[in-house]
């Protein structure tokens, strides 16, 4: 376990959920808004508290300390195909669980986002598309040469 979580790999998942924030999180976030089907903007500057940070580097934040969560789970993923439906459901599920769960009542929202359909999709396609980006960038970092 200790050679699989090497501090270089710690930090490799960090900025690969860092980046697949920014672009596969967001860039999902931004289909979907284009096409009318969320009233979520993509790349949210709002400052959040206590911060007072854009929310947009709040959540790439919060997606590379995923990428720590990613990087302890994705070896236990089967190889081949069987590994990106799991790096799919991995990032559909698990971040999303939590900010319905666990964020929405810390922050006194809603759970589940109100349990609304066209919210429950978003958030499961953007966290997916955020699973499939960090495992990419992942591979990508890893064969980049030295």
């Amino acid at each position: 376990m200790a050679s699989s979580l090497s501090f270089k790999r710690l930090v490799l998942a960090f900025i690969a959920g860092f980046i697949a924030t920014l672009v596969f999180h967001q860039g999902m976030l931004a289909i979907l808004y284009a096409i009318g089907f969320t009233a979520r903007a993509p790349f949210p500057m709002q400052p959040t508290k206590p911060f007072h940070l854009p929310v947009i580097w709040s959540l790439a934040f919060w997606g590379g300390v995923w990428g720590f969560i990613f990087a302890a789970v994705d070896r236990r993923f089967p190889r081949g195909a069987g590994y990106w439906f799991w790096t799919l459901v991995f990032g559909a599920l698990a971040p999303t669980l939590v900010a319905w769960l666990l964020v929405a009542a810390l922050k006194g929202q809603l759970l589940g986002g109100g349990w609304r359909g066209s919210a429950i999709i978003t958030g499961l396609f953007v966290n997916g598309a955020w699973g499939l980006g960090t495992a990419l960038l992942l591979r990508v970092f890893y064969r980049s040469p030295k």
